[in-house]
């Protein structure tokens, strides 16, 4: 086993839950390089909610708080509020971030609190069966569209920009050390920091949105049809804008505004 994971995982309660070639294992590599990068694991408490991207961290051998459907950002918010010297990271997906929880989310970016969130989009409702979710992309069939999704899907990074995040960006299941490096730039951000990862779910996006449940080929799908992102750039149509794109130091935390106002 690599090193990192031996160090970090909880041994015990392996196998984990994930299906084979499921995304999840690349965020759960991700975060814990970053964590270990920055030396910082003694500091560091992981929040998450319900769905199979919200078990990321309950394999890790760290502080970690598994809570309810929808609301990971206020247990966040709440644990960062009563010890605000810990790096809280969350990990939630497209249905427990977007939809149940997406209230949270507007208030927790408006607030610009200090957390670092990593939202794990598969563009679908994968634990339950299959159902549509915020992300699905239009037209696409499932268990609760069969006549195929009506809605415009919701852009998780776009929202929060306008929403008032102050260090935004998007990756792919195939930019695994761009992740790693924006982990660790969240982390590092006073500020509201909110990090997309677009990820291939087999069992249920795979044929619905991708027509296979090949995780190689979903992967060279997302390798193939992404872009990384520069100010000013003609950005292509119908591909995914990955990398940085909101990174503002100017705003004030919510709780260094908190403390300044009782000083």
């Amino acid at each position: 086993m690599n090193r990192l994971k031996e160090r970090y995982l909880r041994l015990d309660a392996l196998p984990t839950l994930f299906c084979p070639g499921c995304g999840n294992g690349i965020v759960q590599y991700a975060a814990i390089a970053a964590i270990d990068k920055m030396g910082i694991r003694n500091d560091i408490a992981c929040v998450s909610g319900i769905g199979c991207s919200s078990w990321i961290p309950c394999y890790l051998n760290l502080d970690v708080m598994h809570t309810t459907h929808g609301r990971a950002l206020a247990f966040a918010q709440g644990l960062k509020l009563a010890r605000p010297e810990k790096q809280v990271l969350v990990f939630t997906g497209d249905g427990d971030c977007l939809a149940i929880g997406g209230n949270h989310l507007l208030h927790a970016c408006k607030r610009n609190i200090d957390l670092t969130v990593v939202m794990v989009n598969n563009h679908i409702y994968a634990m339950t069966g299959g159902q549509k979710s915020p992300a699905t992309p239009k037209g696409v069939i499932t268990k609760t569209s069969p006549g195929g999704n009506y809605e415009e899907p919701i852009d998780g990074a776009q929202l929060v920009i306008c929403m008032g995040a102050t260090y935004v960006a998007r990756w792919t299941t195939a930019h695994p050390v761009q992740l790693q490096k924006s982990i660790e730039a969240g982390i590092k951000h006073k500020g509201f920091s909110f990090i997309e990862v677009i990820s291939q779910c087999p069992t249920q996006s795979g044929v619905s949105i991708y027509g296979v449940k090949d995780p190689a080929y979903i992967m060279k799908f997302f390798k193939e049809n992404s872009y990384i992102y520069k100010e000013g750039m003609d950005e292509p149509k119908n591909k995914i804008q990955c990398g940085v794109l909101k990174h503002d130091n100017d705003q004030p935390e919510y709780i260094d505004r908190m403390e300044a106002r009782f000083k």
